[in-house]
Formats: structure tokens, C-alpha cells, sequence
């Protein structure tokens, strides 16, 4: 699925979707961890999940800083996230993380185009810089791995 997350014309605009990615992206990892049968995986991806709380939690402070009333759970792509998780669970631990992998796709779209967006002041595009990389490195290891398996 193709995210339009990014490409907000307002910086309040931007900061709500973002969020609401970062929560969709935490269901799914949630998701993820209670489907896959090897404990190894489940705790990296429990590792990554660390980083989308850690996301969320500095996209609201950026929001309180800004003045911008900041969602307070996911949308209806939460729905979508978690639904290719669980179809893939019936193929099994490869599977699961191939469909994770996609999920990364949004975000590192997502936190790339943010890193761009001309009303960030620079310690916000720092932060996206951030999690664009994190995302880079989530989807890196969902592809290897899966790969692998």
C-alpha cells in the first residue's frame, strides 16, 4: 500500500499523520510479536516496536510544543496493517515478516518526504532524519530475514 504521508501542505497537518502512522505501525508490530513462532524474531521486532513508541512519543511532544491536538489511537489503516499481518500468519514466520516489510515501506516514505517538509524547524527534520533511518534499518532486517528463512 502506497502512503501519502509526507506530502502534508501544513506542518499541523503532517504531525497528526505521522502520528497516526506511528500507531498503525505499532498494532502491527503488535500483531507480529503475538503470530510469530520464534521467539528470536518476536524479540527484535519487540526491539523495533521500542523504536515506534519512541517515535510516537517525541511526534507528541513535538504536537504539545506546536500547539497541535494530537490523535490518541489509530485510523482505519490499522485495520489494513494488522489484517496482512494476520492473513500471513497462515503461511508462517517468513511470510509474517515479508508482509511487515511492506508495512515498513510506508513509514520510511513517510519519514523521508517529513525530513523534508519546509515549515520543520531543524531539530524536527533531525528527528525524521532519525526515524527514516530506523525505518531503513527495520525494513533492511524484515527483508533479510525473511529472505532467509
Amino acid at each position: 500500500m502506497v502512503t501519502m504521508v509526507g506530502n502534508e501542505s501544513t506542518f499541523d497537518k503532517l504531525i497528526k499523520d505521522l502520528i497516526y502512522l506511528e500507531y498503525d505501525a505499532i498494532a502491527a508490530y503488535e500483531s507480529t510479536i503475538e503470530r510469530l513462532d520464534d521467539k528470536t524474531l518476536s524479540a527484535q521486532v519487540a526491539s523495533f516496536r521500542e523504536d515506534h513508541l519512541h517515535h510516537l512519543a517525541t511526534l507528541n511532544e513535538i504536537a504539545t510544543e506546536a500547539g497541535i491536538e494530537a490523535p490518541i489511537k489509530g485510523d482505519m489503516k490499522q485495520m489494513l496493517t494488522t489484517g496482512k499481518i494476520a492473513l500471513a500468519d497462515l503461511m508462517g514466520d517468513g511470510t509474517i515478516l515479508k508482509a511487515m516489510r511492506t508495512n515498513e515501506d510506508d513509514t520510511v516514505t513517510a519519514y523521508e518526504r517529513a525530513s523534508q517538509h519546509e515549515d520543520a524547524r531543524p531539530e524536527t527534520k533531525a528527528f525524521f532524519m532519525k526515524a527514516h533511518q530506523d525505518e531503513v534499518r527495520h525494513r533492511t532486517w524484515f527483508e533479510t530475514t525473511a529472505t532467509a528463512l
